[in-house]
């Protein structure tokens, strides 16, 4: 097996000459590897071939691509690495392998680019499964910079090794997941989108409100259900029912009837024109439900350490002692005002006998340009409006939503940190390579891990508790590890981060 140092310039196959295939085949080409173009499907091939030297030659000028079309799989014969890109279909993937097997060279590194499946299972049933290892690039190909490299049971070191230093040579990240299903970062991503179709399914705002809600004040580079669209409503869908089924159809990962019904309509996103939102020249931008403005109050009576001084700083508004609720602050009119916790406001009203407004959290208070707020049931409307106009007042646009428990960002965050800690207990990768790879890979502001760090996991697992309480759903239970760290005080990736 691979042994010595990959070679900079070996051979690189690719089969499967669609949008990601003929995007690694171009990450290949352009690093000065020869490479032999393969489709199943006549006619592909040469068109990709033919697309990627125009798209070349336009971004960087003309450049020497040692660039072939493959008519049949025996043309690879001499292929030092061959990459997958067909179809997400295990059994289409275990007999293109093993026909691979009868035309390369034994010391030939079969890669496959699958996205969920196992390299584990598709290297099943052939007779060197050693050599085979998942190479999950991200689209576009080459545009971003992380690599999965996916190790299964059988792949040996060097294999790994060997593709390591192949896509490092790329000018890729490389990060080393274990053949686990969705990997890193389609697997500790579901509750991105999770919760955000729950949200919607609960008519708790719309979702153009909570994709504003998750980019103003979470820092995401796009909202979820513009994601959404951009993958493809069926391609999201597919990886999330994967996954789930694979996980023993775990609750954590359940697929939603929501966008399940998008995909039966065929309004899977841009590549139709119509998903969550509508696409062309005469289609109407998104429109968040954004509150009206409102006079901010006169004062705000803040007891102990609310989490809100922050914003009451930004805000200019009057910061008054007074007693009050630990953890809370008040409006003149006497409803509280309390950061999101995972309960709902109307539970915590009732027990309090006042009014309460929930405030979402955000990735940074000092620069979030929106905010979501929920107030309780019967909360008086002028409780409503000093809320939004103290928020206002600070810079924020302000979104009142239903009173769902943990609101937006708060729940989604909370959720992404539990399925990176439950990711890092199961060995899936170390602590470095999961925040590397949810940052590069999904662009995310903050790794999931280091947001753990700053929220603090006692805070994580307390609202996970509040919101597994409040749902009476096991999809919100904290991960033993989090847990754990949370009893002890302490994080188990610091060393890592030192």
């Amino acid at each position: 097996m691979i042994r010595g140092p990959a070679a900079v310039k070996a051979p690189v196959a690719v089969v499967g000459a669609g949008t990601m295939g003929a995007g690694i085949a171009q990450v290949a080409a352009v690093a000065g590897h020869p490479v032999i173009v393969y489709d199943a499907v006549e006619g592909v091939a040469a068109r990709a071939a033919d697309a990627i030297r125009d798209r070349v030659a336009r971004l960087a000028g003309p450049l020497d691509l040692r660039l072939e079309v493959a008519g049949e799989l025996g043309d690879l014969a001499l292929a030092r690495y061959v990459v997958e890109a067909v179809a997400e279909d295990l059994a289409v993937k275990q007999a293109l392998f093993a026909d691979l097997e009868k035309v390369v060279t034994p010391d030939c590194v079969l890669a496959t680019n699958t996205s969920s499946l196992s390299p584990t299972a598709i290297a099943a049933g052939l007779s060197h499964p050693g050599r085979v290892v998942g190479l999950h690039f991200f689209n576009p190909a080459p545009v971003m910079r992380l690599v999965e490299v996916v190790s299964g049971l059988a792949t040996d070191p060097a294999v790994a090794a060997a593709v390591t230093r192949l896509a490092e040579d790329w000018g890729k990240q490389v990060v080393q997941a274990a053949a686990t299903p969705g990997f890193i970062v389609n697997r500790v991503a579901r509750p991105f989108y999770a919760e955000a179709l729950r949200l919607a399914e609960e008519q708790a705002a719309s979702p153009a409100t909570i994709d504003a809600v998750l980019t103003q004040a979470g820092g995401f580079r796009m909202g979820p259900f513009a994601l959404m669209d951009l993958i493809g409503q069926d391609v999201n869908e597919a990886v999330t029912r994967s996954v789930w089924t694979a996980f023993g159809y775990d609750p954590r990962f359940a697929p939603s009837q929501l966008q399940r019904a998008l995909v039966e309509a065929g309004w899977l996103g841009r590549k139709t024109g119509r998903g969550w939102y509508r696409y062309g020249e005469d289609a109407p931008p998104p429109v968040p439900d954004a509150a009206p403005a409102r006079p901010a109050p006169a004062y705000v009576i803040e007891s102990g350490t609310s989490g809100l001084s922050v914003l009451f700083d930004r805000s200019g508004v009057e910061v008054r002692p007074g007693p009050a609720y630990p953890g809370t602050a008040v409006l003149p009119g006497g409803a509280l005002l309390i950061r999101a916790d995972g309960r709902p406001a109307t539970s915590v009203a009732t027990g309090r006998g006042k009014p309460v407004v929930m405030v979402d959290r955000t990735l940074d208070d000092a620069t979030a340009t929106g905010i979501a707020i929920a107030a309780s049931d019967g909360a008086p409307a002028a409780a409503v409006d000093e809320a939004i106009g103290l928020l206002q007042a600070a810079g924020l646009t302000v979104y009142v939503i239903d009173d769902a428990p943990g609101l937006v960002v708060t729940r989604t965050v909370a959720m992404l940190v539990n399925g990176a800690v439950d990711a890092l207990h199961k060995g899936v990768a170390s602590a470095a390579d999961i925040d590397t790879a949810m940052r590069l890979g999904t662009n995310y502001p903050l790794g999931p891990l280091a947001w753990g760090e700053r929220w603090g996991l006692g805070t994580i697992a307390g609202i996970l508790d509040q919101m597994r309480w409040c749902c009476g759903e096991d999809r919100y239970h904290p991960s033993v590890l989090l847990r754990r760290m949370a009893a002890a005080g302490a994080d188990p990736w610091d060393e890592e981060y030192a």
